[in-house]
């Protein structure tokens, strides 16, 4: 079974470094030698920094501590540290404002092993997202028997590669694509600056056709401290954190699972209810995603002047439900683009407008509307 190095990466947060840390050493290991690098990116006055990983006492293997000669940045720094995964086999990558479950180190055992030599998977999250982040919407998967889902979303909140993944991503890289004309990549995800590592590595999995495995439970929680990119600390991304340990996951290959989300949170396999192909049906309740003019028909809440096939309601969460048993309303339209017709569509706007009021308040994510903190946001996601 594949067994990675720990890769933390570092730069001014003294005290949440030191959290992950402690929180690393108390975790599960199936393995007596596992190996801890913890790289820090020169700064200013972080010496604290380097003196905390000099001292902090790993007792499950080696531990390995390398201060960079220059500020690198972080997108520069991550990419760097990448290179570990072919130095070492495999890697999990975390920041230093994340905190890890006690069984992150077995699940991300398993998920490498399950899926190595899998071209079709970029790598391993170890956070789950339950915001949409180009709707500000709370999201879930849908529950499909199996301990993950896949998402055509790189994770940057804990994730894993093997040699391969990264020899891939890294020869796509090198070449310089650009991105920001790439057809399927958000736009909420172009406007992030260039800086950001996450943004060309989302843009190589919708180019590559390929996905990030995702768990059902997170093994990973953001705390959003203070930084470089975060002007004021917050805890809106945080997630529950699985407390169980040496778990036996039950992971699903692409076929087998019916949580296959693509880069702007809509489930692929819903289609099979529908008894169409991905290729004829552009899915889109969010109501955020492009038509695609090569594709007959089209899922959505928005109204268009097409023909209407069938319409769903927005009784269930997750919202994939409405479609998969379907659930009659006027909430989501399937339309046939190929005739033109003119509507009279009576959309329930009392639904959807409590429907997203209740997400908002779950998710305490109205502030995020408030314009200087979508700034910060964007600079924080964007890296």
């Amino acid at each position: 079974m594949i067994s990675p190095a720990i890769v933390v990466i570092a730069f001014n947060r003294k005290e949440s470094l030191n959290r992950l840390l402690q929180s690393l050493e108390i975790a599960n290991y199936p393995d007596n030698d596992v190996t801890l690098i913890i790289s820090i990116d020169k700064g200013n006055s972080n010496d604290d920094v380097l003196k905390l990983s000099n001292d902090f006492k790993w007792t499950n293997g080696a531990k390995r501590i390398i201060y960079q000669k220059q500020n690198l940045g972080l997108k520069k720094h991550i990419l760097k540290c990448m290179s570990f995964a072919i130095e070492y086999g495999s890697i999990i990558m975390l920041e230093d404002d994340l905190y890890v479950s006690p069984d992150y180190y077995n699940y991300t055992k398993q998920a490498l092993t399950f899926n190595s030599k899998n071209e079709d998977i970029a790598g391993i999250s170890l956070y789950n997202h339950q915001f949409n982040v180009h709707k500000q919407e709370n999201f879930s998967a849908v529950e499909d028997g199996y301990d993950n889902w896949y998402f055509q979303f790189a994770s940057s909140w804990g994730q894993a590669w093997d040699a391969m993944q990264i020899k891939s991503f890294l020869a796509w890289y090198n070449k310089k694509h650009n991105i920001d004309k790439l057809k399927g990549l958000p736009k909420y995800v172009k406007n992030w600056p260039d800086k950001s590592w996450l943004k060309h590595f989302i843009a190589y999995s919708i180019s590559q056709n390929k996905y990030f495995l995702y768990p059902k439970i997170s093994l990973t929680t953001n705390f959003g401290d203070q930084g470089a990119n975060m002007d004021v600390s917050n805890t809106y991304y945080q997630v529950p954190l699985f407390l169980g340990s040496n778990k036996k996951y039950n992971f699903s290959n692409l076929n087998e699972s019916n949580a296959l989300y693509d880069a702007y949170f809509e489930n692929l396999k819903i289609c099979n209810s529908l008894n169409l192909k991905n290729e004829e049906i552009t899915i889109d309740l969010y109501g955020n995603k492009p038509m695609d003019d090569n594709k007959r028909f089209l899922l959505t809440p928005l109204k268009y002047n097409f023909k209407i096939v069938k319409s769903f309601a927005r009784s269930f969460k997750p919202h994939d439900l409405n479609i998969i048993y379907d659930i009659k309303g006027n909430d989501f339209f399937l339309y046939d683009t190929r005739t033109t017709v003119n509507n009279n569509i009576k959309i329930n706007k009392y639904n959807v407008i409590d429907y997203n009021k209740k997400t908002i308040n779950l998710t305490q994510s109205f502030i995020i509307f408030k314009h200087k903190f979508i700034e910060r946001f964007l600079i924080f996601i964007g890296k």
